[in-house]
């Protein structure tokens, strides 16, 4: 017996009444849905945190991750001051038994990354645990838009001490740290050791490293265990006394001074002394290293950055002779031929160091600061 549909469209009628019924509200599928664990994550604004990397009191800054106090900005060349608004150096801390993280954080620029540098090291946050007494790494953020929530699942079981570093080469928002319901997170506050400070070029603002923890200023500060504070301003490291004058407010271990390489020999010999001495008038005690500019990568091939190299150094080392034969004291000096290695492979684009080059060059800083913190 053949059997008929009193519509024409009977058949297809009925399979759309029953895909509308699955989907109502009312359906099993929609209350499996709605019986889905609701996300139990504690969030966390470290901002409301005290975290190290910083020179000034948070209510000395325009904006929360600053590197230059609010007043810079009439100060300071726009080039300086538009540079200081990066997070590169800037650390948080803190304590938690989670085994799973989330970091939730937005960036100012929309550059994530550039040619020569990815966007885990211009824009990512990038996460290490303090494990048998040494920090190891732990997960970087992977950036794709202003704003990223990235999760780390898995954690081995037990309370650690964690270190996170922000963006080198873009300014952060707003960073939340989330946790679990039940698990503890406690901030801890920055260590009250006087900090290393560093004022240089694009090498020590941290390019061109994969990660924010793997520039040189970042990697010292975990081996000698000392806070740092990165005033590296990318391309525009020139030794100026508006910049020099802030740097003598900060209450520093060490200052290091790495310049060079955007200077010229005329301004290295016009400029050194007087920073030198505008340092030791407001810290007559405080160790201050000078650091020859890296060696290109590529200039056994190129006379003409030998050139500079060889005429930028001799500028420097007669400057710090002049300064030790008056009198001055703590003055420590560092050379460049080596801080990339000698084999041409420390470097992305023969200026800039790769992760390798930022390794050398630590090995290079270490026992000279070392020396000047006291450590040997």
């Amino acid at each position: 017996m053949t059997f008929f549909s009193p519509h024409p469209f009977g058949s297809s009628l009925g399979l759309l009444v029953l895909a509308l019924l699955a989907a109502s509200p009312g359906s099993p599928r929609a209350e499996e849905k709605a019986d889905a664990p609701a996300d139990t994550t504690r969030w966390h604004d470290i901002s409301e945190w005290a975290i190290e990397g910083q020179g000034w009191l948070p209510a000395d800054l325009k904006s929360r991750y600053d590197r230059l106090p609010a007043k810079a900005e009439k100060i300071v060349r726009p080039a300086v001051w538009n540079l200081s608004r990066d997070s590169a150096g800037i650390a948080f801390r803190f304590n938690t038994d989670a085994t799973t993280l989330k970091i939730r954080y937005t960036v100012g620029d929309k550059g994530l990354a550039m040619a020569h540098m990815p966007a885990t090291g211009v824009s990512g946050v990038d996460l290490y645990a303090h494990d048998d007494g040494v920090w190891k790494w732990v997960d970087v953020t992977r950036p794709k838009s202003l704003e990223t929530t990235h999760v780390i699942k898995d954690i081995d079981p037990g309370k650690r001490s964690y270190m996170g570093y922000l963006p080198l080469y873009n300014s952060t928002v707003k960073l939340d740290i989330g946790v679990p319901e039940g698990a503890v997170l406690e901030p801890v506050a920055p260590r009250t050791e006087k900090p290393i400070v560093f004022y240089g070029t694009s090498i020590t603002h941290g390019a061109c490293a994969s990660r924010p923890g793997l520039c040189h200023p970042a990697i010292l500060g975990r081996r000698l265990d000392r806070p740092v504070i990165n005033l590296g301003f990318s391309g525009n490291g020139e030794m100026e006394p508006e910049v020099v004058a802030l740097l003598s407010e900060i209450d520093a271990a060490v200052y290091v001074i790495d310049c060079l390489p955007n200077m010229n020999a005329t301004e290295v010999a016009e400029r050194t002394e007087p920073l030198v001495r505008r340092l030791r008038e407001a810290r007559p005690e405080t160790p201050i290293l000078l650091v020859e500019d890296r060696s290109f990568t590529n200039a056994w091939i190129f006379k003409a950055r030998r050139d500079r190299h060889a005429e930028n150094r001799a500028a420097l080392i007669r400057a710090f002779d002049q300064l030790v034969s008056s009198g001055v004291k703590n003055l420590y000096y560092l050379d460049g031929e080596n801080l990339l290695g000698d084999d041409t492979e420390g470097a992305t684009d023969g200026s800039h160091p790769n992760d390798l080059g930022f390794m050398r060059q630590a090995d290079h800083f270490e026992p000279v600061l070392r020396k000047a913190l006291g450590q040997e």
